[in-house]
Protein backbone atom coordinates (compact mmCIF):
# COMPACT_ATOMS: atom_id res chain seq x y z
CA UNK A 1 0.00 0.00 0.00
CA UNK A 2 2.83 2.32 0.74
CA UNK A 3 4.07 2.03 -3.00
CA UNK A 4 0.47 2.52 -4.34
CA UNK A 5 0.24 5.72 -2.20
CA UNK A 6 3.77 7.25 -3.81
CA UNK A 7 1.97 6.91 -7.32
CA UNK A 8 -2.16 6.66 -7.05
CA UNK A 9 -2.87 8.67 -10.12
CA UNK A 10 -0.46 6.71 -11.58
CA UNK A 11 -1.79 3.70 -10.64
CA UNK A 12 -5.52 4.64 -11.05
CA UNK A 13 -4.01 5.55 -14.76
CA UNK A 14 -2.37 2.54 -15.58
CA UNK A 15 -5.08 0.54 -13.98
CA UNK A 16 -8.13 1.87 -16.26
CA UNK A 17 -6.14 1.86 -19.06
CA UNK A 18 -5.77 -2.17 -18.88
CA UNK A 19 -9.73 -2.26 -18.96
CA UNK A 20 -10.32 -0.17 -22.05
CA UNK A 21 -10.43 -2.68 -24.82
CA UNK A 22 -9.18 -1.20 -28.30
CA UNK A 23 -13.33 -2.05 -29.49
CA UNK A 24 -14.38 0.13 -26.65
CA UNK A 25 -12.18 3.41 -27.69
CA UNK A 26 -12.88 3.71 -31.56
CA UNK A 27 -9.50 1.66 -32.39
CA UNK A 28 -9.16 -0.33 -35.28
CA UNK A 29 -8.53 -4.07 -34.02
CA UNK A 30 -5.14 -5.66 -35.52
CA UNK A 31 -1.43 -6.09 -35.09
CA UNK A 32 -0.06 -7.89 -31.78
CA UNK A 33 -1.00 -6.41 -29.08
CA UNK A 34 1.28 -7.67 -26.09
CA UNK A 35 -0.55 -5.59 -23.21
CA UNK A 36 -4.08 -5.60 -22.33
CA UNK A 37 -6.35 -2.87 -22.63
CA UNK A 38 -4.80 0.33 -24.15
CA UNK A 39 -1.75 1.27 -24.55
CA UNK A 40 0.08 4.36 -23.14
CA UNK A 41 0.08 6.42 -26.71
CA UNK A 42 -3.31 5.12 -27.83
CA UNK A 43 -4.31 6.82 -23.94
CA UNK A 44 -2.37 10.05 -24.65
CA UNK A 45 -3.90 10.71 -28.37
CA UNK A 46 -7.43 9.97 -27.65
CA UNK A 47 -7.10 12.32 -24.98
CA UNK A 48 -5.20 15.09 -26.79
CA UNK A 49 -1.91 15.20 -24.93
CA UNK A 50 1.59 13.89 -25.75
CA UNK A 51 2.73 10.43 -25.45
CA UNK A 52 5.73 11.43 -23.49
CA UNK A 53 3.56 13.56 -20.68
CA UNK A 54 1.07 11.06 -20.49
CA UNK A 55 3.88 8.54 -19.46
CA UNK A 56 5.49 10.80 -17.28
CA UNK A 57 1.90 10.86 -15.39
CA UNK A 58 1.61 7.01 -15.13
CA UNK A 59 5.21 6.80 -13.75
CA UNK A 60 4.41 9.53 -10.89
CA UNK A 61 6.85 12.44 -12.08
CA UNK A 62 4.04 14.97 -12.82
CA UNK A 63 1.31 14.92 -9.85
CA UNK A 64 0.27 17.22 -11.16
CA UNK A 65 -2.00 17.50 -14.19
CA UNK A 66 -4.65 20.22 -15.23
CA UNK A 67 -8.47 19.66 -14.71
CA UNK A 68 -8.54 19.54 -18.40
CA UNK A 69 -6.16 16.94 -18.57
CA UNK A 70 -8.07 14.77 -16.31
CA UNK A 71 -11.10 15.62 -17.85
CA UNK A 72 -9.70 14.60 -21.50
CA UNK A 73 -8.40 11.09 -19.77
CA UNK A 74 -12.03 10.22 -17.47
CA UNK A 75 -13.46 10.57 -21.17
CA UNK A 76 -10.57 8.40 -22.89
CA UNK A 77 -10.96 5.62 -20.23
CA UNK A 78 -14.89 5.80 -19.82
CA UNK A 79 -15.22 6.78 -16.33
CA UNK A 80 -18.47 7.18 -14.94
CA UNK A 81 -19.60 10.38 -12.58
CA UNK A 82 -17.77 8.46 -9.39
CA UNK A 83 -14.75 7.41 -11.00
CA UNK A 84 -14.22 10.84 -12.86
CA UNK A 85 -14.30 12.18 -9.04
CA UNK A 86 -11.68 9.75 -7.52
CA UNK A 87 -9.60 10.73 -10.58
CA UNK A 88 -9.74 14.06 -10.38
CA UNK A 89 -9.32 13.78 -6.32
CA UNK A 90 -6.37 12.26 -6.81
CA UNK A 91 -4.40 15.75 -8.44
CA UNK A 92 -1.52 16.77 -6.10
CA UNK A 93 -2.95 20.42 -6.55
CA UNK A 94 -4.15 20.86 -3.10
CA UNK A 95 -1.88 19.94 -0.25
CA UNK A 96 -3.39 16.95 1.87
CA UNK A 97 -4.49 18.51 5.24
CA UNK A 98 -3.26 16.58 8.47
CA UNK A 99 -6.21 15.10 9.98
CA UNK A 100 -7.31 12.74 13.36
CA UNK A 101 -10.16 11.16 13.07
CA UNK A 102 -11.81 10.46 16.32
CA UNK A 103 -12.72 6.48 17.15
CA UNK A 104 -16.03 5.87 15.69
CA UNK A 105 -18.54 5.98 18.30
CA UNK A 106 -22.29 4.74 18.48
CA UNK A 107 -24.53 7.44 19.97
CA UNK A 108 -26.34 5.70 23.04
CA UNK A 109 -29.79 7.13 20.60
CA UNK A 110 -28.57 5.19 18.26
CA UNK A 111 -28.40 1.94 20.38
CA UNK A 112 -32.05 3.35 21.44
CA UNK A 113 -32.88 3.09 18.16
CA UNK A 114 -31.37 -0.32 16.74
CA UNK A 115 -33.23 -1.64 19.96
CA UNK A 116 -36.57 -0.91 18.85
CA UNK A 117 -36.46 -1.74 15.14
CA UNK A 118 -38.21 -4.82 13.50
CA UNK A 119 -35.94 -5.13 11.33
CA UNK A 120 -32.35 -6.43 10.87
CA UNK A 121 -30.44 -3.21 11.59
CA UNK A 122 -26.73 -2.90 12.20
CA UNK A 123 -24.21 0.08 12.42
CA UNK A 124 -21.25 0.46 10.54
CA UNK A 125 -17.67 1.96 10.46
CA UNK A 126 -15.97 3.11 7.35
CA UNK A 127 -13.81 0.21 7.11
CA UNK A 128 -17.30 -2.33 7.31
CA UNK A 129 -16.70 -2.76 11.13
CA UNK A 130 -20.07 -3.79 12.68
CA UNK A 131 -19.95 -1.29 15.74
CA UNK A 132 -23.71 -2.28 17.12
CA UNK A 133 -26.51 -4.48 15.71
CA UNK A 134 -29.83 -5.49 17.11
CA UNK A 135 -30.96 -9.17 17.70
CA UNK A 136 -32.42 -9.24 13.91
CA UNK A 137 -29.59 -8.31 12.31
CA UNK A 138 -27.84 -11.12 14.37
CA UNK A 139 -30.72 -13.77 13.36
CA UNK A 140 -29.87 -12.72 9.94
CA UNK A 141 -26.68 -13.40 10.11
CA UNK A 142 -24.36 -13.62 13.37
CA UNK A 143 -21.53 -11.81 11.10
CA UNK A 144 -23.43 -9.01 11.69
CA UNK A 145 -22.58 -9.31 15.41
CA UNK A 146 -20.55 -6.46 16.86
CA UNK A 147 -16.73 -7.08 16.75
CA UNK A 148 -17.06 -8.60 12.47
CA UNK A 149 -15.86 -6.62 9.82
CA UNK A 150 -18.10 -7.50 7.07
CA UNK A 151 -15.41 -7.43 4.25
CA UNK A 152 -12.78 -9.70 5.68
CA UNK A 153 -16.14 -12.17 6.42
CA UNK A 154 -17.36 -11.80 2.97
CA UNK A 155 -13.78 -12.70 1.43
CA UNK A 156 -12.47 -15.24 3.90
CA UNK A 157 -15.43 -17.28 5.40
CA UNK A 158 -15.97 -20.64 3.62
CA UNK A 159 -19.81 -20.29 3.93
CA UNK A 160 -19.93 -16.80 2.16
CA UNK A 161 -20.65 -18.47 -0.74
CA UNK A 162 -23.25 -20.16 0.61
CA UNK A 163 -24.80 -17.48 2.14
CA UNK A 164 -24.88 -14.70 -0.66
CA UNK A 165 -26.62 -15.57 -3.70
CA UNK A 166 -24.50 -13.14 -5.70
CA UNK A 167 -20.78 -14.04 -3.83
CA UNK A 168 -19.47 -12.49 -7.07
CA UNK A 169 -20.56 -9.47 -7.45
CA UNK A 170 -20.91 -8.72 -3.90
CA UNK A 171 -17.07 -9.03 -3.23
CA UNK A 172 -16.37 -6.29 -6.49
CA UNK A 173 -18.99 -3.99 -5.01
CA UNK A 174 -17.57 -3.96 -1.19
CA UNK A 175 -13.74 -3.81 -2.46
CA UNK A 176 -14.31 -0.79 -4.74
CA UNK A 177 -16.83 0.90 -2.31
CA UNK A 178 -13.81 0.40 0.38
CA UNK A 179 -11.52 2.12 -2.27
CA UNK A 180 -14.05 4.96 -2.49
CA UNK A 181 -14.33 5.41 1.27
CA UNK A 182 -10.26 5.61 1.86
CA UNK A 183 -9.98 8.27 -0.60
CA UNK A 184 -6.95 10.02 0.46
CA UNK A 185 -6.57 8.89 3.91
CA UNK A 186 -3.87 6.24 2.76
CA UNK A 187 -1.85 6.14 5.75
CA UNK A 188 -5.47 6.09 8.17
CA UNK A 189 -4.49 3.05 10.72
CA UNK A 190 -7.18 0.89 10.52
CA UNK A 191 -7.25 0.72 6.09
CA UNK A 192 -3.75 0.16 6.39
CA UNK A 193 -4.35 -2.87 8.64
CA UNK A 194 -7.60 -4.06 6.89
CA UNK A 195 -5.54 -3.51 3.38
CA UNK A 196 -2.98 -5.14 4.36
CA UNK A 197 -4.46 -8.50 5.97
CA UNK A 198 -6.97 -9.23 3.22
CA UNK A 199 -3.44 -8.49 0.22
CA UNK A 200 -2.39 -11.45 2.15
CA UNK A 201 -4.81 -13.52 2.69
CA UNK A 202 -7.38 -13.42 -0.52
CA UNK A 203 -6.30 -13.95 -3.75
CA UNK A 204 -9.79 -12.24 -5.03
CA UNK A 205 -9.04 -9.17 -2.86
CA UNK A 206 -5.80 -9.07 -4.55
CA UNK A 207 -7.14 -9.36 -7.97
CA UNK A 208 -9.93 -6.57 -7.30
CA UNK A 209 -7.85 -4.00 -5.70
CA UNK A 210 -5.69 -3.87 -8.67
CA UNK A 211 -8.49 -3.31 -10.51
CA UNK A 212 -9.18 0.01 -9.07
CA UNK A 213 -12.50 0.06 -9.23
CA UNK A 214 -14.27 3.15 -7.69
CA UNK A 215 -18.14 2.74 -6.45
CA UNK A 216 -20.54 3.94 -3.39
CA UNK A 217 -22.28 1.10 -1.77
CA UNK A 218 -25.60 2.44 -0.28
CA UNK A 219 -29.35 1.78 -1.48
CA UNK A 220 -29.89 -1.44 -3.47
CA UNK A 221 -31.46 -5.23 -3.09
CA UNK A 222 -29.59 -8.32 -2.04
CA UNK A 223 -30.51 -12.00 -2.06
CA UNK A 224 -29.32 -14.03 1.05
CA UNK A 225 -29.65 -17.79 1.56
CA UNK A 226 -30.72 -18.30 5.40
CA UNK A 227 -29.88 -21.40 6.59
CA UNK A 228 -32.94 -21.44 8.44
CA UNK A 229 -35.36 -19.92 6.65
CA UNK A 230 -34.27 -19.99 3.03
CA UNK A 231 -34.43 -17.48 0.19
CA UNK A 232 -34.52 -13.71 1.41
CA UNK A 233 -34.81 -10.84 -0.72
CA UNK A 234 -33.94 -7.57 1.20
CA UNK A 235 -33.93 -3.98 0.44
CA UNK A 236 -31.05 -2.00 1.94
CA UNK A 237 -30.66 1.33 2.84
CA UNK A 238 -27.88 3.19 4.69
CA UNK A 239 -28.43 6.45 6.83
CA UNK A 240 -25.35 8.44 8.23
CA UNK A 241 -25.77 9.45 11.64
CA UNK A 242 -22.76 11.86 13.12
CA UNK A 243 -19.24 9.55 11.94
CA UNK A 244 -21.10 6.31 11.66
CA UNK A 245 -23.84 4.80 9.38
CA UNK A 246 -27.08 2.70 10.51
CA UNK A 247 -27.81 -0.29 7.81
CA UNK A 248 -31.30 -1.60 7.66
CA UNK A 249 -32.54 -4.56 5.85
CA UNK A 250 -36.10 -5.18 4.91
CA UNK A 251 -38.14 -7.11 2.49
CA UNK A 252 -41.68 -5.80 0.25
CA UNK A 253 -44.55 -6.03 2.45
CA UNK A 254 -46.53 -9.30 1.90
CA UNK A 255 -43.71 -10.63 0.27
CA UNK A 256 -42.51 -14.40 0.75
CA UNK A 257 -39.12 -12.87 2.32
CA UNK A 258 -41.50 -10.29 4.61
CA UNK A 259 -43.28 -13.96 5.62
CA UNK A 260 -40.17 -15.38 6.15
CA UNK A 261 -38.45 -12.70 8.27
CA UNK A 262 -41.41 -12.67 10.37
CA UNK A 263 -40.96 -16.55 10.91
CA UNK A 264 -37.20 -15.80 11.86
CA UNK A 265 -37.96 -13.08 14.12
CA UNK A 266 -40.61 -15.69 15.70
CA UNK A 267 -38.10 -18.53 16.20
CA UNK A 268 -35.97 -18.44 19.95
CA UNK A 269 -32.66 -16.73 19.71
CA UNK A 270 -30.51 -19.86 20.41
CA UNK A 271 -32.17 -21.43 17.16
CA UNK A 272 -32.06 -18.60 15.53
CA UNK A 273 -28.00 -17.77 16.22
CA UNK A 274 -26.54 -21.94 16.55
CA UNK A 275 -28.19 -22.78 13.24
CA UNK A 276 -25.71 -20.20 11.41
CA UNK A 277 -23.15 -20.44 13.87
CA UNK A 278 -21.96 -17.67 16.24
CA UNK A 279 -18.88 -16.00 17.71
CA UNK A 280 -16.84 -14.83 21.04
CA UNK A 281 -17.56 -11.33 21.95
CA UNK A 282 -14.46 -8.96 20.44
CA UNK A 283 -13.48 -5.92 20.97
CA UNK A 284 -14.60 -3.80 17.91
CA UNK A 285 -11.63 -3.18 15.71
CA UNK A 286 -9.99 0.27 15.87
CA UNK A 287 -12.25 1.42 18.55
CA UNK A 288 -10.66 0.31 21.65
CA UNK A 289 -14.18 -0.23 23.03
CA UNK A 290 -16.03 -3.51 23.50
CA UNK A 291 -18.96 -4.34 21.72
CA UNK A 292 -22.60 -3.88 23.51
CA UNK A 293 -23.10 -6.76 25.22
CA UNK A 294 -26.97 -6.32 25.05
CA UNK A 295 -27.03 -6.82 21.85
CA UNK A 296 -25.59 -10.09 21.83
CA UNK A 297 -27.17 -13.38 21.23
CA UNK A 298 -25.68 -16.38 24.03
CA UNK A 299 -22.02 -17.45 22.35
CA UNK A 300 -22.26 -20.78 20.98
CA UNK A 301 -20.72 -23.70 23.64
CA UNK A 302 -17.78 -24.43 21.01
CA UNK A 303 -17.48 -21.67 18.23
CA UNK A 304 -17.01 -23.63 14.98
CA UNK A 305 -12.84 -24.20 13.50
CA UNK A 306 -11.51 -21.96 11.91
CA UNK A 307 -13.61 -18.73 11.97
CA UNK A 308 -16.27 -20.25 9.45
CA UNK A 309 -19.58 -18.68 9.19
CA UNK A 310 -18.84 -15.06 9.22
CA UNK A 311 -19.88 -13.43 6.48
CA UNK A 312 -22.54 -10.78 6.08
CA UNK A 313 -24.88 -9.97 3.30
CA UNK A 314 -24.03 -7.14 0.98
Amino acid sequence: MRDEESNRLGGYLRARRELVSPAQAGIPPGGNRRVPGLRREEVALLAGISPDYYLRLERGRDKNPSPQVLEALARVLQLDDIERTYLLGLSAARPKAPRRRRPEHVPQRVHELLAHLQIPAFVEGRAFDVLASNPMAVALSPRLRPGENRLRSLLLDPEEQAFQQDWTRATADFVAALRTTIGDDTDDPRFVELVGELALSSQRFRTLWARHDVRGLDGGTTTVNHPVVGELRLHRDKLAIDDVILVVYYPDKGSDSDERLRLLAALPPAESADSAGTSPDSDVPGTGQRADAALRPPPRRSPPAGGGGRAGPG
